[in-house]
């Protein structure tokens, strides 16, 4: 398969350009969502591609939306997304996009947390707190949660990092009923996911689910869906109390962005990325691909 840094869909009007997928409008109710190869850390789009990162992403994407079905709607469709487009540009959408229902995106990341990891270990570090909730339990890394925390953050529009809010925050901003819905509906669909991934051999740490309203107001699923990209993924086999295992995303390319002066100086972030080596994007590709390996996604 090619490596598709950005699409150029002529025969359809472009909605939007995320972090990685290019949206476009078929129709009035429909839109086209083509996830590309690239990949961002830190809320910036690095340089370089990983490999066949895109079509892995919507694979598993549709797996999870397809188990995950009876607990909530989602917005796929089963339009083939080669038949919206011209023939001349089915090739950057086979594999790698779908058509979805258009609807009205709640600007929430609902994000839920089973184990301890990543910046709510160095919250609890510090402060005891995972997203401001006091935790009294002494809890070690990478330790499995007494119970689930649900937290959520306001997206924001312009792409900018997103806003860690309380849950009283989410009901002001969305009403108590809309509130407890998603609240609920998150935590559902992380324990149902959680007991599948650990069936095929992975601890899914935590993850984010991203919601819309259809024209009924109804509560639908949308965007990704439990991908490399939205969630925490760590081998069972190399699980140990006290010690982070190596993840199965894009944890491993953060990691070494860590170890640059481009992190090691904060304002330098506004600068372009440094160069990422070869072997880092090759590496970061296999975690993908084990994913959908052990889901029985890829042969």
């Amino acid at each position: 398969m090619n490596a598709l840094y950005a699409s150029s869909i002529e025969s359809l009007p472009l909605v939007a350009k995320g972090k990685v997928r290019d949206i476009y409008a078929v129709g009035q109710d429909l839109l086209l969502m083509v996830a590309t190869d690239r990949i961002s850390a830190f809320d910036v789009i690095m340089n370089e591609l990983v490999p066949n990162k895109g079509a892995i992403l919507t694979r598993i994407s549709n797996y999870w939306f397809a188990q995950l079905a009876a607990i909530v709607p989602n917005h796929l469709t089963t339009i083939d997304a080669r038949g919206v487009v011209k023939p001349s540009e089915i090739i950057q959408v086979e594999r790698r996009a779908v058509v979805v229902k258009r609807l009205k995106p709640i600007r929430i990341e609902a994000v839920v947390r089973g184990y301890l990891a990543g910046s709510a270990w160095k919250e609890y570090q510090s402060y005891g707190t995972i997203a401001g909730q006091w935790i009294a339990t002494s809890l070690r890394m990478a330790e499995k949660l007494p119970e689930l925390i649900f937290t959520p953050a306001a997206k924001e529009p312009s792409g900018s990092h997103d806003e860690n809010i309380t849950y009283a925050e989410l009901e002001n901003r969305l009403g108590q009923q809309r509130a407890a819905e998603i609240k609920e509906v998150s935590l559902e669909l992380y324990l149902s996911a959680a007991k599948i991934a650990q069936a095929n051999g992975m601890i899914l740490a935590d993850t984010k689910f991203e919601f819309g309203l259809d024209d009924n107001g109804q509560l639908v699923l949308m965007d990704e869906l439990l991908t490399p990209d939205s969630s925490r993924y760590w081998p069972l086999e190399h699980y140990e109390l006290g010690h982070l295992p190596s993840s199965l995303d894009k944890q491993f390319l953060s990691d070494w962005l860590e170890t640059t002066r481009w992190m090691g100086k904060p304002w330098l972030k506004v600068a372009p990325p440094p160069p990422i080596p070869p072997e880092v994007l090759v590496q970061t590709a296999q975690r993908y691909r084990e994913v959908a390996l052990r889901l029985g996604l890829y042969s």
